[in-house]
């Protein structure tokens, strides 16, 4: 399908970032038998992707500011308009050789998210969206899916660990929500986690201290695909500030946000 120039620039960025990533995923099997491990070699290719990205990137629109997970805040001449980047959504997974990763590029404008991509390199999935004309993921149009009962649906979580997060905050949400769900998953890489919602694999999603980079690109995607985020308070531009996220179909999304606020 025909993409605009805007989603072509991000496609190229996050393709060519991906080869290098790639390369470097097939390395870790190698290192997980090594003393030292692979923690270090990791470190370097989230790195060197993010560097790949914000070359391509800048050099397309040269006036665009950069917020990446590496390299923080860079401006640009242009104020009203923000790359949001993640160079290795998913790190852990990467480092323990588990192919659930992505590179997830939003832009901002004016402080909406127009564009987002999210590619994983190791399934070739790639999935794109623009604000006001849908989602894809390899030109296939998305839909969330249409399921009204929690009974029936399958929900995503991020889960509070060593050195993060609240674990009895984190205890209360999983209660409230396991045993009214058919099943929870959690796959580690919060950026797969919204465009799996936007695809309609999973039926809902929700996770606590998640940074920007991790959230952009797959909100707009979930929107595109006809879904609801909101913030765990019921925000719909709060997510950003407050760290937390939970996404759905209208129905779905409601009913966790309901469950979820009750547990805290």
């Amino acid at each position: 399908m025909q993409h605009s120039a805007l989603i072509n620039v991000m496609i190229a960025a996050a393709r060519k970032a991906a080869r290098t990533l790639k390369r470097d995923f097939g390395e870790v099997e190698n290192l997980q038998v090594s003393l030292k491990g692979p923690g270090n070699f990791v470190t370097a290719a989230d790195r060197k992707a993010e560097e790949t990205l914000k070359t391509e990137l800048i050099k397309a629109r040269p006036g665009y500011g950069f917020l990446g997970e590496e390299s923080g805040t860079t401006a640009g001449t242009d104020p009203s308009n923000t790359w949001i980047v993640d160079p290795l959504d998913g790190t852990t997974n990467f480092l323990h050789g588990i192919p659930q990763f992505a590179i997830s590029i939003g832009l901002e404008r004016s402080g909406t998210v127009v564009a987002g991509v999210i590619y994983n390199p190791i399934t070739d999935e790639l999935f794109v969206a623009e604000r006001g004309k849908g989602a894809f993921l390899n030109d296939r149009r998305l839909r969330v899916a249409a399921r009204k009962q929690l009974g029936d649906s399958v929900i995503a979580c991020g889960l509070p660990h060593l050195g993060r997060g609240d674990l009895e905050l984190g205890l209360r949400e999983l209660s409230a929500i396991q045993s009214k769900v058919a099943g929870l998953r959690r796959f580690g890489a919060a950026a797969l986690d919204l465009a799996f919602v936007a695809a309609g694999r999973l039926d809902g999603y929700w996770e606590r201290n998640l940074q920007p980079w991790d959230m952009a690109a797959g909100i707009l995607l979930v929107r595109e695909a006809g879904g609801f985020v909101t913030d765990l308070d019921g925000n719909s531009d709060g997510m950003f500030t407050k760290r937390h996220i939970v996404a759905g179909n209208e129905t779905i999304q409601r009913e966790l946000q309901t469950l979820l606020k009750a547990a805290a």
